[in-house]
């Protein structure tokens, strides 16, 4: 009672308008066929990608090339939250007007997309010996369906709030924080599921994906990234249940779907340990995966392992992108990766048939991928200059731009030298198991557009250090991503040059750019440190 006479003292004092207010809260919200239909409603973003198909690419126009420099702030969001150094890292979600955000520390939001003003907030109040989440406090974004919201949070539980009041529905424990569990990705929200994952692959934890009812909060089923004893897969490990019941696979980026296949795709993080592999001999499956599951049972119906017997913390937790293309003269329907490894891939995503793998920075751990699929290893990181275990790209999302087929995503060109030591193995603590050298001074980051046909660079746009800012296009013919410097940018999609830029004042991370079109003005938001901007003309 005391949150709701707070939410509506704060409307009467002027904080919010009435009708904007009550629009929202009258709504019935998204159904499954609205969050299918992607992009049609320019004045939506139902899920993390704008679609399911993680491409990120907009079908707005009124921002082009031609008129871009005159791209002006058009209001910001102040959250006033503590970071760690990393800020912001979520897509929000719009619906009737309304930003659904989430932040630093498990803050939620909901604010006037026209404006900026706050609806209501939340706050989450966490144990003081969180594990995992203390030291990565961040959240990616929510899930919607109807009137629910559904976040998940740094000690491991799902939630489900009601969109207009921010007050909760139900929660569930997805595993124990104690342990070194926790959970930052934003759920995948589909007709009748909520798919979450987990974080925690560095210390004593088991990764898995898990789908909940999204009335009830109850799970329907769970899949194990990493196998147990005699189940598929545990031939890659060791036959030891200790072992496999520590080996890592977090999952904490959300993942795609297939409609038409009812296929998810969902990337898997790393072994554990990191960097020292004594006590886990092969390929140590399904680490450093794609899987693709079938959605109503969670059974899986194909693999691709992008790094077996990964000892450099390259987990595969990206956004993996589905489009339809012609392959040697013939349609495909295919996946598409950006990986940490520094390998780009093509894969048939009906059969996970690998199609491409080729290099798009300077990696030396691998002199090509075999007509197998398996990367032909040179440099196991030992003799140094191999990517640093943030990887030739991470989790930040990528864009395929169609009608040009280009890739575009954010690129590190980094050079370490990995150090193996035998870990302790302390419950509830990290367990890296190894030292990482890195040259600072060989560091750089770059946006780079590769043909999907061939994995050839088409353009790049250099940054002054390795960043970890997203992708976004739009059908005007825009790319738009942001640096470690703060610069949010627009890029011609065609050339690569470089067409507008704003000083955010402070480093883009782990997020990327969304759009959308309101009383016929077309916004595009950027999260930056610990404050939301929305541009326009």
């Amino acid at each position: 009672m005391k949150q709701i006479l707070i939410r509506v003292l704060l409307i009467i004092a002027g904080l919010v308008s009435w009708p904007t207010f009550i629009q929202a809260q009258d709504a019935d919200g998204p159904t499954f066929e609205d969050i299918l239909r992607g992009f049609e409603d320019p004045s939506r973003w139902l899920t993390y990608s704008g679609d399911y198909s993680g491409r990120r690419h907009s079908p707005l126009t009124q921002i082009t090339t031609d008129n871009v420099d005159q791209l002006r702030p058009a209001w910001t969001f102040q959250t006033g939250t503590t970071t760690r150094g990393r800020g912001f890292e979520t897509t929000p979600l719009l619906d009737d007007g309304v930003l659904y955000v989430t932040g630093s520390n498990n803050y939620a939001w909901a604010i006037d997309a026209r404006t900026g003003r706050s609806f209501w907030q939340y706050r989450r109040n966490l144990p003081g010996d969180l594990t995992y989440g203390a030291s990565a406090p961040v959240n990616r974004g929510f899930g919607m369906l109807g009137n629910q919201l559904f976040m998940v949070t740094l000690d491991a539980h799902l939630m489900s709030f009601d969109r207009r009041t921010g007050e909760v529905i139900w929660e569930r424990e997805l595993a124990d924080y104690q342990v070194g569990y926790s959970s930052t990705m934003a759920p995948l929200v589909l007709d009748n599921k909520v798919i979450v994952g987990i974080s925690g692959g560095e210390y004593q934890t088991r990764g898995f994906i898990d789908a909940f009812d999204p009335v009830s909060g109850e799970r329907i089923w769970r899949f194990n990234t990493i196998p147990g004893p005699g189940e598929a897969g545990s031939e890659t490990w060791p036959a030891d249940p200790a072992i496999l019941a520590a080996g890592g696979g977090g999952t904490w980026m959300n993942g795609s779907y297939d409609a038409d296949l009812n296929l998810i795709y969902w990337g898997i993080g790393n072994p554990n340990p990191d960097y020292y592999d004594e006590n886990r001999p092969g390929d140590n499956l399904y680490t450093d995966s794609i899987v693709a599951l079938d959605a109503n049972t969670g059974d899986i119906r194909w693999h691709y392992q992008f790094t077996p017997h990964d000892v450099h913390d390259w987990d595969s937790n990206h956004m993996p992108v589905l489009a339809n293309i012609e392959w040697q003269g013939e349609p495909r329907r295919v996946v598409m990766v950006g990986n940490r490894n520094g390998f780009f891939y093509v894969l048939d995503r009906v059969t996970g048939e690998f199609l491409l793998g080729k290099p798009f920075t300077a990696t030396s751990w691998a002199r090509e991928i075999g007509a197998d699929g398996r990367p032909i290893v040179v440099n196991d990181g030992s003799l140094g200059c191999v990517p640093d275990p943030w990887g030739s790209t991470n989790f930040y999302p990528p864009t395929f731009f169609p009608g040009l087929d280009l890739f575009i995503l954010t690129a590190r060109e980094t050079c370490a030298t990995y150090v193996p030591e035998e870990p302790a193995n302390t419950r509830g603590q990290a367990n890296f198991g190894g030292t990482v050298f890195i040259d600072s001074e060989q560091g750089y980051g770059a946006l780079r557009a590769l043909d999907v046909h061939s994995g050839e660079l088409e353009w790049e746009f250099t940054y002054p250090s390795p960043s970890f800012g997203g992708v976004m296009s739009t059908a005007s013919g825009l790319v738009f991503a942001g640096d470690h410097e703060g610069n949010f940018m627009a890029f011609s999609a065609e050339t690569g040059e470089n067409l507008w830029h704003y000083q955010t004042g402070s480093r883009i991370w782990g997020a990327a750019a969304t759009t959308y079109m309101l009383d016929g003005v077309q916004y595009v938001l950027i999260p930056s440190g610990t404050t939301l901007m929305a541009f326009a003309l």
